[in-house]
């Protein structure tokens, strides 16, 4: 007798229903709130899909980690790395990308997931000259769904320690954004104790 899980029914009945938040905060585009919580990371997870498996790579810039062209665009510069160009091969052979968005002192993660295309486009390029340097190129990331990721990881972990949480839209918040009926203070006011009481 087999102890794997290899059909979705076993899966699905192991973990239940997920809540209704954890269904209502995604949102297809990047609304405002998601847009200042995006701009306030300086580092993300760039996950990329390709022939030869899987990748997950740090980026990270001394400003925003990317920039939003629009409500459905993101531009993430490629700046030197270790030239092994595991992510850009991917994305230029399967452009379907995640990222996933951090900042220190926020137990909250945001995650954009889509497809991404490189550019050359000089325009595109000039946008990130920075002291007379340039990105060798930009990925232009087409955001197919975005939303906050469960706290409880970063909290387990401890990642933070005692670093003050930076002045950012709580869950509450994007959660409110995306349904108007909802109660986003109390969600955030309920958070504290409903995390400690599902902690493990």
């Amino acid at each position: 007798m087999t102890h794997d899980i290899d059909d979705l029914d076993t899966l699905h009945a192991l973990y239940g229903t997920p809540g209704r938040a954890s269904l209502d905060k995604v949102a297809d585009y990047v609304t405002p709130l998601y847009g200042r919580w995006i701009a306030a990371a300086r580092f993300c997870i760039l996950s990329t899909v390709g022939p030869e498996g899987t990748d997950a790579s740090p980026r990270g810039d001394d400003g925003p980690v990317v920039t939003l062209a629009d409500p459905r665009t993101l531009l993430l510069p490629d700046w030197r790395g270790n030239q092994r160009l595991d992510s850009l091969r991917n994305i230029v052979r399967d452009g379907r990308v995640s990222l996933m968005f951090m900042v220190p002192g926020s137990d909250n993660v945001v995650r954009v997931n889509g497809t991404a295309r490189l550019t050359i486009d000089p325009a595109i390029l000039a946008r990130f000259e920075d002291r007379g340097r340039m990105p060798a190129c930009v990925a232009v990331i087409a955001v197919a769904e975005v939303y906050s990721q469960c706290a409880r990881a970063i909290m387990r972990a401890d990642l933070w320690g005692d670093m003050p949480a930076p002045d950012l839209p709580s869950v509450g918040d994007l959660l409110a954004e995306q349904d108007a009926g909802f109660d986003g203070s109390a969600y955030d006011a309920d958070w504290p104790l409903r995390a400690a009481r599902t902690m493990w």
